[in-house]
């Protein structure tokens, strides 16, 4: 008896929309979010086309990152109308199987500019009123007015949010649950892993972008609380973004400039030591579509004092892998850290945060989220 040969595996030709790729120098979680699962769906052998947006002396195109053919296009407020005369030019005659509107700041209304077999919407999170906190008032207004036709633009689309806070936001404004798949983030447990010792001397980190919503003030205020009550931790805030030197005038003028470190960009190895050796990891910001550095800190084996804002609490399991407070509540901030900064607290809580990050592992997203396109891609 002959054995059936098995169904040759399709595939897919995939184009993936976002206004940045990894190398942006304003890139964030989201890009990290896109180079790890569809960099890894690339080296399965599907076709993965990126379209985004560039900066100053960026290359307009490039063959490969990460195994995705990379296009760039329009500058960071320029995307959305550069990206569909860039495709309509060079890449309307591909053809693509599925097409992804990665969402993860305005939107860009992909499906009805690009012909592909199917179409989805994978949403980190949405700004709404925190639009206001970071930009000037022309560009808050035009992203809030933007988020507001989602309902209508979107509506019936099959949809990924990487949480359930971002799919509760997405039928909060409108959409159908039902459309909406919750596939949550990674992390890199290999890389990422707890140290044989932690600092010396009491140490915070913050790791993330310098903008004004992240609230990075609001940390800043607690160091300072800590050392009004006679507790001096050393506070090390690695980043870029345009809010640095207000945040470090802030630092001089609560008299801890010299308690706070200003690490700037630090590279992947720089920032797991960081995670690894600091004795807590805190992320103040009112919303986040998925807490990635929360995840990456657990990762290494250190808790987190987050604000209690969505995407945070899915990440950070309160009493057990850190803690969450009020968000804007400096007493509270100040008071979790010197919880969580107890040798025995910390300890125990970080055992938990490792042993909660091993659920989530980048090859896991990976799997779902080809899944959840060769699905449909098959019913369009």
């Amino acid at each position: 008896m002959t054995r059936a040969a098995e169904p040759k595996r399709r595939f897919l030709r995939i184009l993936v929309v976002n206004w940045q790729d990894r190398h942006n120098p304003s890139a964030g979680g989201a890009e990290v979010h896109l180079h790890q699962v569809f960099g890894r769906l690339a080296r399965r052998g599907h076709r993965v086309t990126l379209l985004c947006s560039g900066w100053a002396g960026a290359r307009e195109r490039l063959l490969d990152v990460d195994g995705i053919r990379v296009h760039r296009t329009g500058r960071r407020y320029t995307f959305n109308l550069a990206a569909p005369v860039y495709y309509a030019r060079h890449l309307r005659r591909e053809p693509f199987d599925i097409v992804v509107e990665d969402l993860n700041k305005a939107p860009l209304l992909v499906p009805h500019w690009v012909r592909a077999g199917a179409a989805c919407l994978l949403v980190h999170h949405l700004f709404g009123a925190t639009a206001f906190r970071e930009a000037n008032v022309a560009l808050a207004g035009a992203t809030w007015l933007l988020e507001r036709i989602i309902p209508d633009a979107y509506r019936g689309l099959p949809c990924v949010a990487v949480s359930d806070s971002t799919r509760e936001d997405l039928m909060r404004r409108g959409l159908d649950g039902a459309d909406i798949t919750v596939i949550r983030n990674g992390v890199e447990l290999d890389r990422l892993r707890p140290a044989a010792a932690r600092f010396d001397e009491p140490s915070i980190v913050y790791l993330g972008r310098l903008k004004r919503y992240k609230r990075v003030d609001l940390v800043l205020r607690a160091v300072a609380r800590l050392s009004e009550l006679g507790t001096d931790v050393k506070l090390i805030v690695a980043g870029k973004g345009d809010a640095r030197k207000d945040l470090e005038e802030t630092a001089r003028r609560l008299g801890i400039g010299d308690r706070v470190r200003f690490a700037g960009f630090v590279s992947e190895s720089e920032k797991a030591e960081l995670l690894a050796r600091a004795w807590v990891h805190v992320l103040t910001s009112p919303r986040e579509g998925w807490g990635i550095a929360s995840l990456e800190a657990s990762a290494c084996g250190t808790p987190s004092v987050v604000s209690d804002s969505p995407g945070l609490r899915e990440t950070v399991r309160h009493g057990e892998t850190g803690v969450i407070v009020p968000h804007g509540d400096v007493d509270a901030l100040a008071g979790a850290l010197a919880r969580v900064m107890e040798p025995s607290e910390r300890d125990r809580m970080g055992k938990a945060a490792r042993e909660m990050a091993a659920g989530f592992s980048w090859d896991r997203v990976a799997d779902a989220v080809e899944g959840y396109l060769e699905s449909v891609a098959r019913a369009s």
